[in-house]
């Protein structure tokens, strides 16, 4: 059955669209304030534009590792469309904040707004992948977490064309953004409104505080199932991976294809798109029901054409005119670029599709979302940890194509490690591909 059919139903089109609305004001904002780091901040060197770029992805990432355990006490005790409801207010109030500071161009504004922004989506990211559940029966689960990272990815897409053009505007063009964050804040609210109501599977209990000791439980609450423990681990990795990749790709863009915003713009299009395509495609390939089977074949793809990536690519660029879109797209050396980084993200959601459904449909009620907190904070300590790996690698000298092939060689180690201590996952690709494709 064709998955989009659900997007009809109350019990997914509104949640859809409220997620899809604030991940479009996420990756507007960010992709805006990257790029004019990258480009228009001309009194920074090569290295201070590196550290700045790093330093704003582990800004929005520090608060799920730090607030993700209290989050989830919140999704496991309230109702989680009315919590959802709240958290889409505060958004627009941190939007307001966000707003002044691109009016403004002010650097000491824009950095901190990633750390609120950071904050409402680490309250918001246990109630999502929680709510799931609830709405859904087992049949329609994989093909709802398809929907959802297409619609995330494509959120990611639409709000990184919108920030690239708009930002590379100058003055009028961070007016407009401004704009746009304020008014998709306020259709964000005005969506979750329409999140059917989904009650608690637990009695309410006081609040606890203490994120050092919650972040703890959450964490050992987490592990206590194996499998579910290691589809966490897996889906962790995919973030490490992609956070590091998609945070160079400024400079990346810039420093060693010679392209200008409009190339930024279409690289992580191209990376949106790729992902969307995989989601869409593990939600085919399962069948119906969760498929560990296809995780391997994602790690695969992430390697093979992650290494590519970083071969294709020269060195350095010399100094000059950058390259426009049509210029840049005349040139064939820069279509493997495209080709790997398509097959590279197409792989990425063919990946992660699998380990969320595990995660979801493996975890007792009662508790989901704390355990999907708990992944979220081994998700943010694994990106933090990816953004400190590539300040320190970049700041010793290593150019971005090098970090990439890296990061590719990483991933045949840590697939070989998670594969090797849960064999479930090359025992269902066996066992799918004896099956025959759907």
């Amino acid at each position: 059955m064709n998955p989009f059919h659900l997007l009809a139903k109350a019990r997914l089109g509104p949640l859809f669209l409220t997620q899809f609305l604030g991940a479009f004001n996420d990756n507007l904002y960010k992709n805006a304030l990257v790029i004019l780091i990258a480009y228009q901040a001309s009194a920074l060197s090569v290295q201070s534009s590196h550290l700045l770029i790093n330093l704003s992805a582990g800004l929005f990432i520090l608060p799920f590792f730090l607030f993700s355990a209290t989050a989830g006490q919140l999704a496991d005790q309230m109702d989680k469309a009315t919590l959802i409801r709240r958290i889409k207010a505060l958004e627009i109030l941190i939007m307001l904040i966000g707003a002044a500071g691109l009016v403004s161009g002010k650097l000491w504004v824009l950095m901190p707004v990633l750390f609120l922004m950071g904050t409402q989506s680490s309250f918001f990211g246990p109630v999502k992948y929680a709510i799931l559940p609830q709405h859904l029966p087992s049949t329609e689960l994989v093909e709802g977490n398809g929907l959802v990272a297409m619609g995330t990815f494509l959120a990611i897409l639409l709000g990184t064309l919108a920030g690239g053009l708009l930002v590379a505007m100058g003055e009028s063009g961070r007016w407009i953004i401004a704009m746009v964050v304020l008014c998709v804040a306020l259709g964000g609210w005005c969506t979750s409104r329409a999140i059917p109501p989904a009650e608690p599977a637990t009695a309410r209990q006081p609040l606890r505080l203490n994120l050092w000791r919650e972040i703890h439980q959450t964490l050992g609450q987490s592990s206590a199932n194996q499998g579910v423990f290691t589809a966490i681990l897996g889906i962790s990795w995919f973030w490490f991976f992609g956070a590091l990749l998609l945070t160079q790709i400024p400079n990346f863009t810039r420093l060693h294809l010679g392209g200008n915003e409009t190339i930024v713009v279409l690289l992580l299009t191209t990376f949106s798109l790729g992902i969307g395509g995989g989601a869409l495609l593990a939600a085919r390939l399962s069948m119906g029901r969760v498929e560990p089977g296809l995780v391997p074949m994602g790690a695969l793809g992430m390697s093979l054409f992650g290494l590519d990536l970083g071969l294709a690519t020269p060195t350095a660029m010399a100094e000059g005119t950058l390259l426009g879109f049509s210029i840049f797209l005349s040139q064939p050396a820069y279509w493997r670029v495209l080709l790997d980084l398509g097959l590279l993200s197409l792989s990425g959601g063919l990946y992660i599709v699998p380990l969320y459904a595990m995660v979801q449909s493996r975890t007792a009620a009662p508790h989901r979302a704390r355990v999907i907190a708990g992944n979220n904070i081994l998700n943010a300590l694994y990106m933090v940890l990816s953004a400190l790996f590539a300040i320190v690698l970049l700041g010793l000298g290593v150019e971005i194509p090098r970090l990439f092939i890296t990061l590719a060689l990483m991933n045949v180690l840590y697939a070989g490690l998670l594969f090797s201590h849960t064999p479930e996952f090359l025992i269902s690709l066996r066992q799918w591909w004896k099956e025959g494709l759907p």
